[in-house]
C-alpha cells in the first residue's frame, strides 16, 4: 500500500505541475497579459511546430532495440485499440433529439493525448513514454478524423482522406520513425532546435488551456448532469478497463503506464474546436472540457500509480 501511495504522489506531483501552469494561464488571461484571442493564434505554432518536435525529440532520443521497437508498434495497436473501448462503451449513452448530445459524446471519448498526454508521459516516464504515448496520437488523429467528424458533423460530415494523412501528429511521426528504424544520427546543428523547441509543449500547452478556462463559466457548468456521466466515463470507466484489461493480457511497465495515461487524459481540447466548426454549443463544449479537466486533477493520479504498482 506504500508503493502504491509513494506512486501516486509522484503522479499528482507532475499533474500538479501541470495545472500550476494551466493556472498561469487563467491569471494571464484575466490581467489581459496573454488573452484567450492570443492562444488561438498560438495553437498554430503548438500543433504545427511544437508538438511535431517533440515527438521526433522522443525517437532521436530512443536507442532502436528490437525490444523497444516490437513495443512501439504494439503501443500503436493498444492506443487504436484503446479509443476503440471507448467508443463501445459510449454507444448506450447520449442519444435522442438533444442537439448537444454529440458534443458529450465526442468529450467522452477523445481525450487530451497530445497537450495533456504527451507532455504528462514525459514527466512520468520520460522519452520511452513519449514514443509509446506517440502511438495514441496516431490513433485519435486518425479515429477522430473518422468516427470524431461523423459524430460532430452528421450530415454535414464528409471524409477528407488528405487531411486524415496530412496532419502534424502523423507526418512527424513519418519523419521521426524512420530516423528511429534505421538509428540514423543527426549533428547536433539539427538536434539541439529540435529539442529546445519540444520542451515548449508542456508549458505553452497548459498556459493556452489555462487561457479557455478563464473564459468558462465556471459556477454553471457544475449544474450540468451530463457531464458527471462524461467524467465517468472518460476518466473512471475507460482506465480501469484498459488498465486491468491490458494487464491481463501481459502488458505491463512503462508501455502499461502510457496506456493508462492516454486513457485516463481529460476531454481534449478538439472538443471545443470541433463545436465550433460544426456550429454546435462550443460554450457547452468548453464547460465540459473544464469540469472533466478538474476531476482528472484527482483522477489521473490514481489511474497511473494503479498502472505503476500492478505487478
Amino acid at each position: 500500500m506504500l508503493v502504491f501511495l509513494d506512486y501516486m504522489k509522484t503522479a499528482a506531483i507532475q499533474v500538479g505541475i501541470l495545472y500550476i501552469l494551466v493556472f498561469v494561464g487563467f491569471v494571464c488571461d484575466k490581467v489581459g497579459l496573454f488573452t484567450e484571442q492570443a492562444s488561438k493564434l498560438t495553437i498554430d505554432l503548438l500543433l504545427y511546430i511544437v508538438t511535431p518536435c517533440m515527438i521526433i525529440n522522443a525517437f532521436l532520443n530512443m536507442e532502436a532495440s528490437p525490444d523497444l521497437i516490437r513495443k512501439f508498434f504494439l503501443a500503436l495497436g493498444l492506443m487504436f485499440l484503446t479509443h476503440f473501448l471507448a467508443i463501445a462503451m459510449d454507444l448506450p449513452f447520449f442519444h435522442g433529439k438533444d442537439p448537444q448530445n454529440p458534443v458529450f459524446k465526442y468529450a467522452s471519448i477523445y481525450g487530451n493525448v497530445g497537450f495533456m498526454g504527451l507532455p504528462l508521459a514525459q514527466a512520468v516516464i520520460g522519452n520511452e513514454g513519449v514514443l509509446y504515448c506517440t502511438g495514441g496520437l496516431i490513433a485519435f488523429n486518425v479515429i477522430t478524423f473518422i468516427h470524431g467528424f461523423k459524430v460532430m458533423g452528421g450530415k454535414e460530415y464528409h471524409l477528407n482522406f488528405v487531411r486524415l494523412i496530412a496532419n502534424p501528429g502523423v507526418i512527424s511521426v513519418l519523419i521521426g520513425l524512420p530516423l528511429f528504424l534505421l538509428k540514423v544520427r543527426l549533428p547536433v546543428l539539427v538536434t539541439e532546435p529540435i529539442s529546445l523547441i519540444a520542451g515548449l509543449n508542456a508549458p505553452v500547452a497548459m498556459i493556452i488551456f489555462g487561457t479557455y478556462l478563464a473564459n468558462t463559466n465556471l459556477l454553471t457548468m457544475f449544474l450540468e448532469k451530463k457531464i458527471y456521466l462524461v467524467v465517468l466515463l472518460k476518466l473512471i470507466v475507460l482506465p480501469l478497463v484498459c488498465i486491468f484489461g491490458y494487464r491481463l493480457i501481459g502488458i505491463s511497465g512503462p508501455l502499461l503506464v502510457a496506456c493508462a495515461i492516454t486513457a485516463c487524459v481529460p476531454s481534449g481540447n478538439n472538443t471545443f474546436m470541433f463545436a465550433s466548426k460544426f456550429h454546435k454549443n462550443a460554450g457547452k463544449a468548453s464547460q465540459i472540457v473544464a469540469l472533466v479537466s478538474l476531476f482528472s486533477v484527482f483522477t489521473m493520479p490514481v489511474m497511473i500509480a494503479l498502472a505503476q504498482y500492478l505487478p
